[in-house]
């Protein structure tokens, strides 16, 4: 007799759907999560990282997770780095707090792209798309509250000709409509403490206030995280989350799936084993593909699909820092939200290549990174992107770094981002340390060639919008000299697809061989979408779900 009816492994926008889903339904459920449960709770000793001088709370180091299982996860491979959540909620937690659909177009197939199967298209997934907005509780930033930033995209988008582009995007975060903020003063709302009430699961939340945290965790709790709807739930319904426990392997059993991990919780560390009839993978592109490449080679699952490992994707993440002169309006990129509004060329209107715009941020803390030397210079790696700002300004401008310091003018800079279809081809693998010795790591190959034109795409349109409204773009050296890039946004490794020739999971998820294992997760998708994947991911797990479910009445 199987320990759980059901093992979900990771609790992300895959894992907490599915492991609510299946939880309401009877279903008796385990979410294993690698990373800890974080509180919102300041006077709590797992209340979110706030100092820049403590890596074991900032930096998830995989190859010593017991002592370093901190905010972010970032692997760099050749050319590509990746920026991954670790934590109860997953990538939930250091999102932009963006919720929105793919456009129709990115579920047609076209000759000389990964084919999604036949049953995966937009109608299929509105009801799903509806399900997590409902959950999720999605808005549009109100009027009264935008930002400089804000402000500053559609004036962009007007000067080039494109205003009817320019719309602001739903978010999963929760506003005051009273609020009211001058874009044209440097002066903040107030945090409002007793505006925070127990939600409908009892979990407390706030208003937003503007504060410019999301991506670190928000100190009133007013980002709408999987930690305060959808894993709580499942909590109601006598789901068990265990954070800290690290998947090696999963083997099958008469009677379903043993899944073998690592606790590395320092309270109770151990080794061991649970078992289940139905096993979920969903710790992510780059954490299902690896767990799977490993039971692979090991034997313990046998029969996997060639195409394990291939077609991934960054989807198409850019950044543009462009720099502002002190006499305009301040954009502000730590301050407010991180993200609120989109110029959209999804339909591919702009040489031919389907992206669109965003406008960019960071949070307080991070800035000062950028104004600061010598913060974390044993883990550079971890601070990459910020890292990637500092060398753009120093190498485009020369002495600007030093006018950082002196004048502060991180409040001038423009983050514009971007998200475009790449060419979703690169392959992950396991392959051995230079020194042929020790376990195999994780391994991304990946080629520009068939990615440049949309990045290059991308890139124009900064600059054009940069120039338009008085800006000084500042294309990264990291990209114009050696063409290296950094995503947020994995994708693929696991694609979904009719037949295991051209995909690692069916259309509804299920490992092409081994019946009642699934991936639900970024990594089944089976190209780039071009747009924030956190909704598509929370859809196609909502139809993996209710197809279980389905299945087994």
């Amino acid at each position: 007799m199987p320990d759980f009816h059901v093992i979900v492994i990771g609790s992300g926008f895959g894992g907490a759907i599915t492991g609510c889903r299946l939880a309401e339904a009877g279903y008796q459920v385990l979410i294993l999560e690698r990373g800890r449960r974080w509180s919102h709770d300041e006077t709590h000793d797992n209340f979110f990282p706030r100092q820049l001088d403590d890596p074991k709370r900032w930096i998830w180091d995989n190859d010593n997770p017991a002592e370093y299982h901190g905010w972010i996860d970032l692997r760099a491979f050749p050319g590509m780095a990746v920026v991954q959540g670790a934590a109860v909620g997953g990538g939930s937690q250091i999102y932009a707090n963006i919720s929105v659909e793919a456009p129709l177009q990115a579920f047609e197939n076209r000759p000389g792209q990964n084919r999604w199967p036949e049953a995966i298209r937009k109608p299929e997934l509105q009801p799903y798309y509806d399900a997590v907005a409902r959950e999720m509780k999605v808005r549009e930033v109100p009027a009264s509250q935008w930002s400089a930033r804000t402000q500053l995209m559609k004036e962009a988008a007007e000067k080039i000709g494109a205003g009817d582009r320019f719309h602001t995007i739903p978010l999963a975060v929760r506003f005051d409509d009273s609020l009211h903020i001058d874009p044209n003063s440097t002066d903040r709302p107030l945090r409002n403490p007793d505006s925070i009430k127990p939600n409908e699961y009892g979990i407390p939340q706030g208003h937003c206030y503007h504060c410019g945290t999301c991506d670190i965790g928000c100190d009133v709790n007013a980002r709408n995280t999987l930690d305060t709807n959808y894993l709580p739930r499942a909590e109601k319904h006598h789901a068990e989350i265990r954070d800290l426990h690290i998947v090696s392997s999963i083997e099958p059993t008469s009677s379903g799936y043993r899944v073998n991990y690592e606790c590395i919780d320092k309270k109770n560390p151990h080794a061991g084993s649970i078992t289940a009839r139905l096993v979920i993978l969903a710790a992510g592109s780059l954490g299902s593909t690896e767990l799977l490449l490993r039971c692979r080679d090991a034997g313990s699952l046998k029969n996997l699909s060639p195409r394990l490992g291939q077609g991934w994707s960054s989807n198409g993440d850019f950044l543009t820092p462009a720099l502002y002169p002190r006499d305009r309006m301040l954009p502000a990129p730590s301050e407010g939200l991180p993200i609120s509004a989109v110029i959209d060329f999804l339909d591919g209107s702009f040489k031919g290549e389907s992206f669109w715009i965003q406008d960019g941020g960071f949070p307080d803390l991070l800035a000062r990174y950028v104004e600061e030397v010598g913060v974390f210079k044993q883990n550079v790696r971890t601070w990459l992107m910020l890292g990637s700002i500092r060398a753009a300004l120093a190498t485009t401008a020369p002495g600007f770094v030093a006018k950082v310091r002196r004048d502060s003018p991180v409040s001038q800079i423009m983050p514009w981002f971007a998200q475009a279809v790449d060419g979703s081809d690169g392959v992950l693998g396991l392959k051995r340390p230079w020194w042929l010795f020790g376990r195999k790591k994780l391994h991304l190959k990946w080629d520009i060639a068939k990615s440049q034109k949309a990045i290059d795409a991308v890139v124009e349109m900064h600059k054009k919008l940069a120039h338009a409204t008085g800006g000084t773009p500042l294309v990264p050296p990291s990209w114009s000299l050696s063409r290296d890039l950094i995503t947020p946004h994995p994708l693929g490794g696991c694609g979904m697809a009719d037949t295991p020739d051209r995909g690692v999971v069916n259309d509804r998820g299920e490992v092409f061989g081994h019946r009642n294992l699934y991936v639900a997760d970024g990594a089944i998708f089976a190209r780039a979408i071009g747009v924030n994947p956190s909704r598509t991911i929370g859809a196609l797990a909502e139809r993996i779900a209710a197809k279980i479910i389905a299945d087994s009445r």
